[in-house]
C-alpha cells in the first residue's frame, strides 16, 4: 500500500467495522463496549501503579537489583489478575537474560492469518537505583524513584492491558505487551527481544511497535510523538486517534523527527519496524532523586493512554498490510522538518490565486500537503488557514495528494470546506470566495 491516504481511509473504517461486527445482534452494544474500554483508563488507577512502583521499597528499580526483581514480580501479579496470556519463556511472563528480565504478555489476534503479526506495545520498568555519575544528575546515594521515568509509562501500559479486556472483540493482529528491563543500562531489554524472542514468538513478524516513556508530565496538553516518519500514514493515524470523540484526548501533538538512541523505540527503528513513541518531555527532575510521585500529572496520563489505545486498536485491526518501514526516516531530523514546513514569503508580483493558499508536498506524508503561504486579505486568511496547517479534506472528501487538493480547490463553488490538521488537532474551516460573489452581483 503506497499512500498515507489509503492507510488512513482503511484503518479507521476498520475500527468502526470492528465495533459493528463484535456484537452482530446489537451494534449499539458494541460501540458502548468500545466506550467502556476507553473509559476504563482512569487516572486514579494509574496513580496506584505509579505509587507502588515509585515507592522507596523498590529502591529505584535498578535492572538486576532486588528492587528491579520486586518490580517485575509486581507486574506479573498485575498481569495474572487480568488473566492475559503469558508470552515469556517456558509459559511464564518472564524473559530472563543475565540478571535482567523482560515481562511479556500477549492478547492473541482474532484473524487466522494476521494474528501471526505482532503489534508490540512497550514501556521500560527499570530506573537507576541509587544513582551514580554515569546515570544520574545527582545527588547520588539517594533512592531515585523514577516516578515519571518510567513508572508513568508502565502504569499506562498496565491500564492498556486492562482496557483490552473491555474491547468488543479482539483485534485481528496480536498485541504483545512488553515491560522492558535494562533500558537505563543501554536499551538492553528491548534489544535482547529484537535479537532473541521467546520460542512462542519466534519468527512472527513485527508489524508495528509503540513505546511509552515518561508520560507523566503533561504540560499545556502537549504530547511529543516520535517515529511517525517511519511509515507513511502513521502521523495521520495518530492524529485520527487523538481526535476520535470516544477517546476524548484532544491533545496538542508535537511531532519530533529526530531519532536518537535514548529509549526503547530505537532498537525497533534500527530493525526496520514502524514505530511510534509517546513522551511528555524532559524536565529538571529527570534522573534525579526528585522525580517523585507528587510531581506526576496523573490526570494527564489518562488522555495519553486513551490516545494510545485508539491508535493501537486501529493498527492492530486493520485488515490490510501495515505500510512498510520508511528507511528515509533515519536521515531526517527536526532540521529537515523545519525546512519542509518553512513559510514562503509573499511576493506581491505573483498571482494571488482564488483562495490565496500555497502548499508544499511532504514525501513522507504525500496526502497531507503543508500550508506554507497564506496571502493577506485572501479567502484563506479570512477562513482562518494558518501556515503549518496540513490539508486533509476538501468538502469532506479525503485528498490523496497535493495535485488532488489543487484540482478540488479549482472547483466552481463559491465556498469550500476544508479539514486541516493543526498540531495534532483537526480543525474544520470554511473558505468563501468573495470575488466570485462580487462578480455575480455585477451580473
Amino acid at each position: 500500500m503506497g499512500s498515507a491516504a489509503l492507510f488512513v481511509r482503511r484503518i479507521w473504517p476498520t475500527a468502526a467495522a470492528m465495533l459493528a461486527g463484535a456484537a452482530a445482534a446489537s451494534p449499539a452494544c458494541a460501540a458502548e463496549m468500545m466506550s467502556a474500554s476507553v473509559a476504563s483508563i482512569r487516572a486514579a488507577d494509574a496513580a496506584k501503579h505509579i505509587g507502588v512502583l515509585a515507592d522507596d521499597a523498590f529502591e529505584g528499580r535498578e535492572g538486576g537489583s532486588r528492587g528491579g526483581r520486586a518490580a517485575a514480580a509486581y507486574l506479573v501479579e498485575q498481569l495474572e489478575r487480568t488473566g492475559i496470556q503469558p508470552a515469556g519463556d517456558e509459559g511464564s511472563y518472564l524473559q530472563p537474560f543475565g540478571s535482567l528480565r523482560n515481562v511479556l504478555a500477549i492478547l492473541p489476534g482474532s484473524d487466522p492469518e494476521l494474528s501471526r503479526e505482532l503489534v508490540v506495545v512497550g514501556a521500560h520498568y527499570d530506573h537507576v537505583g541509587y544513582g551514580n555519575a554515569a546515570n544520574s544528575f545527582g545527588p547520588f546515594g539517594h533512592v531515585h524513584n523514577g516516578a515519571d521515568d518510567n513508572a508513568s509509562g508502565v502504569a499506562g501500559l498496565l491500564e492498556l492491558v486492562d482496557a483490552m479486556q473491555h474491547l468488543p472483540s479482539r483485534p485481528r493482529r496480536s498485541i504483545l505487551f512488553a515491560f522492558w528491563d535494562g533500558e537505563e543500562k543501554g536499551l538492553l531489554g528491548s534489544s535482547h527481544f529484537i535479537r532473541t524472542r521467546p520460542p512462542a514468538l519466534a519468527g512472527r513478524p513485527l508489524a508495528c511497535s509503540v513505546n511509552m516513556d515518561m508520560i507523566g508530565r503533561l504540560r499545556g496538553q502537549r504530547l511529543e510523538v516520535y517515529g511517525t516518519r517511519s511509515a507513511t500514514g502513521l502521523r495521520e493515524a495518530v492524529v485520527q486517534a487523538n481526535n476520535r470523540p470516544t477517546a476524548g484526548a484532544g491533545l496538542e501533538l508535537a511531532f519530533v523527527w529526530d531519532i536518537e538512541e535514548d529509549s526503547d523505540h530505537f532498537p525497533f527503528l534500527a530493525a526496520g519496524v514502524p514505530t511510534v513513541m509517546f513522551h511528555t518531555g524532559l524536565h529538571d527532575h529527570y534522573h534525579r532523586p526528585s522525580d517523585d510521585v507528587h510531581l506526576v500529572n496523573v490526570a494527564g496520563v489518562e488522555p495519553v493512554v486513551r490516545l494510545a489505545l485508539c491508535f493501537i486498536v486501529a493498527v492492530a485491526d486493520d485488515p490490510t498490510p501495515v505500510p512498510p518501514f520508511r528507511a528515509e526516516c533515519r536521515n531526517e531530523s527536526n532540521a529537515t522538518r523545519n525546512r519542509l514546513e518553512a513559510a514562503v514569503p509573499e511576493q506581491p508580483s505573483s498571482p494571488a490565486g482564488r483562495w490565496g493558499i500555497g502548499t508544499r508536498g511532504d514525501p513522507g506524508e504525500p496526502s497531507c500537503p503543508i500550508v506554507v503561504l497564506v496571502r493577506r486579505g485572501s479567502a484563506a486568511e479570512r477562513g482562518g488557514v494558518a501556515v503549518g496547517d496540513r490539508v486533509l479534506t476538501v468538502d469532506s472528501v479525503r485528498i490523496t495528494s497535493q495535485d488532488d487538493m489543487v484540482a478540488r480547490l479549482r472547483g466552481g463553488s463559491r465556498s469550500v470546506g476544508i479539514d486541516v490538521e493543526r498540531r495534532g488537532r483537526i480543525v474544520r474551516l470554511t473558505l468563501v470566495d468573495h470575488a466570485a460573489d462580487a462578480a455575480d452581483t455585477a451580473l
